[in-house]
């Protein structure tokens, strides 16, 4: 079935799209079991793992390949705890193990930025308001323009630059980014209302920087620098892959963006067609989609933010072919794929929109015929 240009739903269809989301939601519910906790379980082993196997060659580090190879170590599982575990596990996917350790509401994970503060900035503010502009505060975290409803302005000449500080910092912009300093320079937002963000972000932050760069140095003893310059290797390739995935989740060639008049008053099935529109895929190999934390998978993801990861491979086809019924276009390609157009967007937007706008904008069908911007 091929897909229309621009696809647009009727009221009817939008109610029949929520149905069939939701009663596919509700079998993924239904049987959350045993595999699934099998599974975390086995993740968090096996990061645990690299972590110690990591730390362990790294008291060796002065002689050469150790030291790489307990660097790879720590690197992978640096991801994992950031992707498949912290990411997800505080996203409530695993709530209903009961396990303390797996629980979203005292899960805390190997980052700067403090669960509590993401929680709020991710879960409630992204999640709820996707590809809204003037909402979802990802759309540029505050530093980029990533879309073309951002007004234009001198400062965004650099955003290749910021692009690739935020890519090396990623851990950092996460950790600032619920400090709302855009909304804060524009006086939107009050110093005096952020403490507690300021508070929970003093404290994660030190913790951090003491642990890689203080506490498991020293414990290496003469292996000082050798294992303060693995710990930075080890966040700087967390930063760069974290930063990779999500961007390509989230702002490739064909994802939509929305006015916040055309989101008034959603129904349900409105919610799930701007989570379809507003996000895209990464293919890969299964072990490749484990290490994305499975936000290769990032338009299951935005349906069922709270449903184990590893369904999403489970039930990409099934998303597929729903898209397909309702003439709505399905994002997905590989890495380097989305990553170059993700790439292209950063460099395009940087620029006044007279040297690449074009005289009329492409449209997608929105509510009640409504035009979303293609981004």
């Amino acid at each position: 079935m091929s897909t229309p240009k621009n696809p647009r739903l009727t009221p009817e269809q939008f109610e029949a799209l929520g149905r069939d989301l939701d009663a596919l939601r509700q079998r993924l519910l239904d049987d959350l079991g045993e595999q699934d906790r099998k599974y975390i379980y086995d993740v968090v082993k096996v990061q645990r793992a690299l972590e110690v196997t990591g730390r362990g060659l790294l008291m060796a580090s002065s002689f050469p390949p150790a030291w790489v190879a307990g660097t790879v170590a720590l690197s992978l599982s640096k991801v994992l705890d950031n992707m498949e575990i912290g990411h997800n596990v505080m996203h409530g996917q695993y709530d209903w193990m009961r396990d303390p350790a797996l629980n979203s509401k005292m899960f805390e994970w190997d980052t700067v930025a403090p669960a509590e503060n993401w929680k709020h900035s991710h879960n409630f503010v992204h999640h709820t308001y996707t590809n809204i502009v003037g909402k979802d505060r990802d759309i540029g975290y505050g530093v980029l323009r990533m879309d073309e409803g951002q007004r234009w302005q001198p400062y965004y000449l650099g955003n290749p630059v910021y692009a690739t500080m935020l890519m090396l910092f990623f851990q950092w912009g996460v950790m600032l980014h619920d400090l709302e300093v855009d909304n804060l320079r524009t006086g939107r937002k009050k110093w005096s209302e952020t403490a507690g963000v300021r508070r929970r972000m003093w404290h994660k932050g030190l913790k951090q920087v003491l642990k890689d760069y203080v506490l498991f140095p020293a414990l290496s003893g003469p292996q000082f620098l050798s294992t303060l310059t693995a710990n930075a290797t080890a966040n700087l390739v967390r930063n760069i892959w974290a930063f990779s995935i999500i961007f390509c989740g989230h702002f490739p060639t064909g994802v939509q963006s929305f006015t916040q008049e055309e989101t008034e008053d959603e129904t349900r099935g409105e919610w799930y067609f701007r989570q379809m529109l507003g996000s895209a895929n990464i293919t890969g190999s299964p072990l490749f989609h484990i290490m994305t934390g499975n936000l290769s998978h990032q338009i299951e993801h935005h349906l069922f933010p709270d449903i184990p990861a590893r369904r999403y491979p489970q039930i990409a086809a099934e998303v597929r072919a729903i898209c397909e019924k309702y003439g709505l276009p399905y994002n997905t390609g590989g890495l380097g794929k989305q990553l170059g157009s993700v790439a292209a967007k950063i460099v395009k937007l940087a620029l006044p929109d007279r040297f690449w706008a074009k005289p009329s904008t492409p449209e997608r069908g929105g509510k009640d015929g409504r035009a979303l911007r293609v981004a």
